[in-house]
């Protein structure tokens, strides 16, 4: 039963456990990230802002189709550098939304310091029925993609680096720990991947609101929570995340970092003091920032 005196908000009567010490709303929350970073429409606005000046700099990106279905494009902001390594970035947006030409501006700093910059679209959830398998197919695809057509235009297949961020890294942790022999492809096709603020096990998300709106099932949570595959992990990781972020953003990546250095593999875990969610974001535009240095050095870009 609630109590409350005059002038004090009603005290909430904390509910069943559901995940670890949370009740149901605490964990609906801990993956709402809203709640925990209310600037979120602020910071978005923001971005579009810097991507339309950007844009205005660097011209528009060449685009190219990687699949079959309209969705599956990418958008290419080519470096004078010829033979050059290509970052590819995954955007995030709750599995639900987000487009390749809302993040021009995370691309200036990679064409000034001699990289190619890929930002990929891809189906939502929604489109694809509630399940996040095509989701995950098509960046796989994208990445195949890049490696198969490095020549025209001009990327180094050598060097592709993944960079990703929110329900974006879900699908690059992902990726990350693909099967590629079965589609012959190198297995350590991927050079690098810098992985921000993103969730590597389904079970706590399959609990919380978001089944809602993707139809989760045993088969999705196993095979689609990268923590579970890290024996088909072959490329080194740099795992980010804020400490304004939700908990359960906090704990995923803590222990995907945990379980990757447990398994002998190359990993470094990075905490941005005084970011949330989306803030954390920006400072991948920025080569000085917590991202954007950690991934130049990762590619062996110079920040000059």
């Amino acid at each position: 039963m609630n109590t409350m005196t005059a002038g004090t908000a009603p005290t909430r009567v904390k509910g069943p456990i559901v995940w670890l010490n949370m009740d149901q709303e605490e964990l609906d929350n801990a993956y709402d990230q809203i709640v925990y970073a209310p600037n979120r429409d602020q910071v978005a606005k923001r971005r579009l802002a810097n991507s339309a000046l950007a844009r205005a700099r660097l011209g528009e990106p060449l685009r190219f189709a990687y699949g079959p279905t309209p969705i599956e494009g990418l958008d290419v902001y080519r470096s004078s550098r010829p033979n050059a390594p290509v970052a590819i970035f995954v955007h995030g947006g709750a599995w639900l939304n987000g487009a390749a030409s809302e993040f021009t501006c995370l691309a200036e700093p990679f064409v000034n310091a001699g990289a190619h910059f890929a930002v990929l679209d891809f189906t939502n959830v929604t489109e694809a029925g509630g399940s996040l398998f095509p989701m995950v197919e098509q960046v796989r695809r994208a990445v195949g993609f890049l490696y198969r057509n490095a020549e025209k235009f001009g990327v180094d297949r050598d060097r592709l680096y993944l960079i990703s961020h929110s329900s974006g890294s879900h699908l690059a942790g992902c990726v990350v720990t693909s099967d590629w022999a079965k589609e012959g492809l190198p297995l350590d096709i991927l050079k690098g991947a810098a992985l921000s603020s993103g969730m590597y096990d389904l079970k706590p998300v399959r609990l919380s609101k978001r089944s809602k709106y993707v139809k989760f099932t045993d088969a999705m949570e196993n095979e689609l929570s990268a923590i579970r595959h890290i024996g088909r992990l072959h490329t080194p990781l740099v795992l980010t995340y804020g400490t304004c972020e939700t908990p359960e953003f906090q704990r995923q990546s803590r222990e995907f970092a945990a379980a990757v250095k447990t398994a002998g593999k190359p990993v470094e875990l990075l905490v941005g003091e005084g970011y949330n969610h989306f803030e954390m974001l920006e400072t991948l535009a920025n080569p000085y920032g917590l991202l954007g240095r950690a991934v130049f050095k990762q590619m062996g870009l110079s920040q000059t």
